[in-house]
């Protein structure tokens, strides 16, 4: 930076351009601390994997509800379990209606446990 022109003394720097440095220079300091305070928050951290955690099951017993709702409505649309598809034989829809209530009921309880800590 210290340049000469030329009569032989040194140029000055420019102010407007150091100054300019030195403010990308904070705000760039002022950003890594940010994400530094950001990562040391444990807590902060914990409440946002519960969150995301939270929505994930959410999202699973609005499928795991909707499954149930059809395959209760194709039991109660077939006369005494009898498949629409193969006629003659007793449909197996019955039981997996009750793994999957069994489901979502578990999904249910786990919901209310998480939130109540």
């Amino acid at each position: 930076m210290s340049e000469k022109n030329g009569n032989g003394s040194a140029a000055k720097p420019d102010l407007v351009a150091l100054r300019e440095e030195i403010r990308q220079t904070r705000a760039d300091l002022g950003e890594t601390v940010q994400a530094l305070a950001a990562k040391a928050d444990v807590k902060a951290r914990a409440r946002e994997q519960v969150a995301q955690t939270r929505e994930k099951v959410r999202t699973q017993a609005v499928v795991v509800t909707d499954r149930v709702r059809a395959a209760a409505r194709n039991v109660a649309a077939s006369p005494a379990g009898i498949s629409d598809q193969d006629p003659g034989v007793r449909a197996k829809a019955f039981p997996a209606v009750l793994v999957v209530a069994g489901l979502a009921a578990v999904v249910g309880v786990i919901l209310i446990v998480r939130g109540r800590r």
